[in-house]
């Protein structure tokens, strides 16, 4: 088969852009949208599954308190999924670009099936073995997340129409809402159906009755259930075709991406032929390239910077989560509740949180960003979020409240509802903006042949800010003194500073959204630069063989013309 390139590509792809909203669109929403709900889930979950962990591997009778992991343990169970996002976000989006969406995105599924299948049955018969196991499994199970990044936001992108792309591409990310909810819910009924099949006394009452045996069961079942919502849409997403835009701007096969675009889309492409044009391989700037960063480097550094920036903040938020759910009545001190109880509250606690701010500022996203777009939400979420982190910073001790003289595991004092409104605000306005739109950016910029290249490298950005917000600033936000830090972590600045510096971290994520242009309501290929290429490539060829096209043309079928129309240096023939 001969390949056709030209101005024929951009008349499959305008057509695309002018499509109306089909149930198809939707589809490939819950479809693409299932990586982010397995990253959510596990990340939802990871938080109340170490301190069941911690009380089932690492009680110290001497301390006369629940078991904890230790920081090097929580460190690693936490932070080993983050890196294998990172680097699952690299690898795959240089995958995808190389041998197309569709090849790559099977294996990112079945790396989440088996890995969180796995990670439930992490075996050993030391608390070291069962946490090494269960170490090596969350790798992968980041790994195959992190590759969903660039693929999933990528594919919404190439087949939804321009006018509500923005709003496809921010509800397939807005399915990490969903994820939460499913999180919670699963903890909440496997830990309910568990304390009422073995009701046990708290902590205080009986250190070791307080923890059966069978709580190493439910954070097991928590993480099995894990792999069902991707077992299930793993049939439909190996049926999807392979996106017309990389059909037609990289395999150059324009005939294909129609036939693709025609058997899922109600679109007519039957009509449309295309002239044939010289190939432009090796004429194509590549990513290292002067052209490159001439066309794209700041937008790439302004897509990378931002994640980054965002990231730090938001993976630190949980810095003062202890302190809001105490504060608010939430969750008892961990000695007056036993280990089924514990993980029952901590997961309403957080459902509750994200019902009231998380879920929300997803899908105001979804609702806005193609009505006043994506850098005014990014730039607005920024701004919100660093004034927030300012208020909690020469604020905080006032707002939390101090140690009850009684009790030094309650506060006492303080304003509760204002602390838990900032609290919820701060989510509110990390999804409705940067948390949303630097997914959806990095999407639309880039030349179809980098795009999920560019996506991986400005993801695996923020993956690299998580890392420094989740742990970094664990160990910053230690108290200063003598006796202030947790147990097993070292003195750090106290959270007052830490919260300053998160502060600046926002207020510089505010200043590098400027590198980065609104994208709505225009074409990837007018994002990108591709219809510019297209028309710079072919100048001479097109003016060298018009006479005889025209001559060729009229005299084919002319009975059947209906139009004939020049687009560019390329003609397109349509017949009735």
């Amino acid at each position: 088969m001969s390949s056709l390139r030209g101005s024929g590509s951009f008349e499959v792809l305008r057509a695309l852009d002018r499509a109306r909203t089909q149930w198809y669109h939707f589809t490939t929403i819950i479809i693409a949208g299932m990586g982010f709900f397995t990253d959510a889930y596990d990340l939802f979950c990871i938080s109340t599954v170490t301190r069941l962990l911690g009380r089932l591997y690492y009680y110290n009778p001497a301390t006369g308190q629940p078991g904890q992991l230790p920081p090097n343990v929580s460190a690693a169970v936490n932070g080993v999924a983050l890196c294998g996002t990172l680097c699952g976000q690299l690898f795959f989006g240089w995958l995808g670009d190389r041998l197309g969406r569709k090849k790559a995105y099977g294996s990112t599924l079945v790396l989440m099936i088996l890995s969180s299948i796995a990670s439930g049955m992490s075996f050993g018969q030391s608390a070291k073995a069962v946490m090494s196991t269960l170490c090596f499994f969350r790798f992968w199970l980041g790994f195959g997340i992190g590759g969903d990044y660039p693929l999933s936001a990528t594919i919404m992108s190439e087949y939804a129409n321009k006018s509500t792309r923005g709003a496809f591409i921010a509800a397939v990310f807005g399915m990490q809402g969903i994820g939460i909810l499913g999180g919670a819910t699963v903890s909440i009924v496997v830990a309910a159906i568990f304390q009422h099949r073995y009701p046990e006394p708290a902590f205080v009452d009986d250190p070791i009755g307080s923890t059966p045996p069978q709580a190493d069961y439910v954070w097991r079942i928590i993480f099995l259930f894990g792999a069902l919502p991707a077992a299930l849409t793993f049939y439909y997403r190996m049926k999807m075709p392979e996106t017309a835009r990389y059909t037609a701007l990289v395999e150059h096969n324009n005939k294909r991406a129609a036939f693709d675009m025609g058997r899922v889309l109600q679109i007519d492409f039957s009509s449309i032929t295309y002239t044939n044009t010289p190939s432009r391989r090796g004429r194509e700037y590549g990513l290292f390239s002067r052209e490159f960063a001439k066309r794209h480097g700041l937008q790439l550094l302004g897509t990378s910077s931002t994640w980054f920036f965002l990231d730090i903040a938001f993976y630190s938020q949980n810095l003062f989560q202890k302190d809001i759910f105490t504060a608010v009545g939430w969750l008892p001190p961990p000695d007056t509740m036993s280990a089924l109880e514990e993980i029952f509250k901590v997961s309403r606690a957080q459902a509750l949180i994200a019902l009231c701010s998380t879920v929300p500022g997803y899908y105001f996203t979804v609702v806005f960003v193609d009505v006043i777009g994506r850098w005014i939400i990014q730039l607005g979420g920024f701004f919100m979020m660093t004034l927030f982190m300012f208020i909690l910073t020469f604020d905080y001790y006032h707002l939390r409240g101090q140690p009850c003289p009684n009790n030094s595991a309650s506060l006492c004092g303080g304003n509760h509802v204002a602390f838990l409104v900032l609290y919820a605000f701060t989510f509110f306005f990390s999804n409705f903006g940067p948390n949303a739109t630097t997914f959806i950016i990095p999407a639309e910029l880039f030349p179809a042949r980098l795009r999920t290249t560019c996506h991986g490298i400005s993801a695996a950005s923020g993956k690299a800010g998580a890392i420094v917000g989740a742990f970094g600033f664990l160990y910053a936000a230690q108290g200063a003194h003598t006796g202030e830090p947790d147990p097993g972590y070292p003195r750090g600045i106290g959270i007052k500073d830490s919260f300053l510096i998160l502060s600046c971290i926002n207020a510089a994520g505010f200043v590098m959204t400027f590198f980065v242009p609104e994208t709505m309501g225009r074409s990837l290929e007018e994002l990108s630069g591709e219809n510019e290429e297209e028309e710079s490539m072919f100048p001479a060829v097109a003016a060298n063989q018009q006479p005889r096209l025209l001559h060729n043309i009229q005299h084919e079928r002319p009975e059947q013309i209906c139009n004939l129309t020049r687009q560019g240096d390329q003609h397109a023939i349509v017949y009735c």
